[in-house]
């Protein structure tokens, strides 16, 4: 596949967090890139997050529940 440059301006901070996700991933800052651009617009991530969702939706009653046992007197956590 034929490659093409492209420039972005971001901060020093998303600079250093993306080479350093890249890095951990064994890729090129370009190809890790490349892969978010896919992920984003292939849907991937936007499934995820509904299934996040939907999974929130159906169980935050027991989240609640552990939250609220945490803040009683006396309780400790697991």
């Amino acid at each position: 596949m034929a490659k093409t440059q492209l420039g972005a301006r971001v901060d020093d901070e998303i600079k250093k967090l993306a080479e350093a996700r890249a890095r951990d991933r064994g890729l090129s800052l370009g190809d890790y890139i490349a892969g978010l651009v896919r992920e984003d617009t292939g849907g991937l991530r936007q499934r995820g997050l509904d299934a996040a969702r939907r999974f929130l939706d159906e169980h935050q009653d027991i989240f609640d529940e552990v939250e609220d046992a945490d803040r009683l007197p006396g309780a400790h956590a697991a």
